[in-house]
């Protein structure tokens, strides 16, 4: 199977005065996640790096203006979707109860097929069928080898925990510990503005909560906090943001799917 060529490989989106949307829309809807760039006085930060299908860092770099200043990547988790391209980022954090699986990621396949059957039923059972005979219906550029794609190690430079400050200068948000979708889940809470980056923890679409490494009891924990939040807009870690009155719906909706509710 010949597959067309897209570039350029992301698309870029500005939806904030300091915050851009980098996405692969080439990639199937259940491993296209959400980069965002949220770039500060004294630092910038990458907040996930995608599948590392195409190189990453020159697209970021190029929304930056001042490459010079630091930049700093936080893997939301260490699915094979947000960590891709982590190693071409010299600054990179995580929870430190997936440092070990960053440094040393599981391998992956661009080919369906190779998706564990467990794997390939939950996803989808989620909502996510069909799967397509590869995880991208195209490539970034001619003679592109789908069989070599592999993700390479990226050790964590540092970790963050529940309470830690990421501090871009003029911009300082909170790090969450939102574990159930993986133990290690992180968000980012900016509660000047009311905004929060849910990584995988909450977004606008069929959430993932049953399979390996994931605990409903967990999810369900970390929806309640956040619907305790004064959110006013969500930047998930897919699909489009949302704000207070769905992230409000979504949670209720899951907590009485699950029982709960109280």
């Amino acid at each position: 199977m010949t597959l067309p060529i897209a570039d350029p490989w992301y698309d870029t989106c500005h939806i904030a005065p300091n915050i851009w949307l980098i996405t692969e829309p080439r990639v199937h809807p259940i491993f296209s996640a959400n980069m965002h760039l949220v770039t500060g006085r004294d630092a910038d930060l990458l907040i996930d790096s995608g599948m590392g299908i195409a190189p990453l860092r020159p697209v970021v770099d190029k929304l930056r203006g001042d490459a010079k200043k630091p930049l700093i990547l936080l893997s939301s988790h260490t699915h094979v979707d947000h960590i891709g391209a982590a190693h071409e980022f010299e600054t990179r954090l995580v929870h430190p109860v997936e440092a070990e699986e960053q440094a040393a990621p599981s391998p992956y396949s661009l080919v369906s097929a190779d998706i564990p059957a467990p794997l390939a039923a939950m996803f989808v059972e989620a909502g996510y069928a069909p799967l397509w005979e590869y995880l991208v219906d195209a490539v970034p550029y001619g003679g592109y080898d789908l069989a070599a794609y592999e993700i390479k190690p990226a050790p964590a430079t540092g970790t963050v925990e529940d309470g830690d400050i990421i501090d871009l200068g003029d911009w300082q948000a909170e790090v969450l510990h939102l574990p159930g979708h993986s133990p290690g889940q992180l968000g980012l809470w900016h509660g000047e503005s009311g905004t929060l980056f849910g990584g995988d923890a909450v977004y606008d679409g069929p959430l993932i909560y049953d399979g390996a490494g994931m605990s409903i009891d967990d999810y369900a924990a970390t929806l309640k906090r956040l619907r305790a939040l004064s959110v006013e807009v969500v930047h998930g870690g897919h699909d489009p943001a949302f704000g207070r009155a769905r992230l409000h719906e979504m949670i209720d909706d899951y907590l009485a799917l699950w029982g709960k509710s109280g």
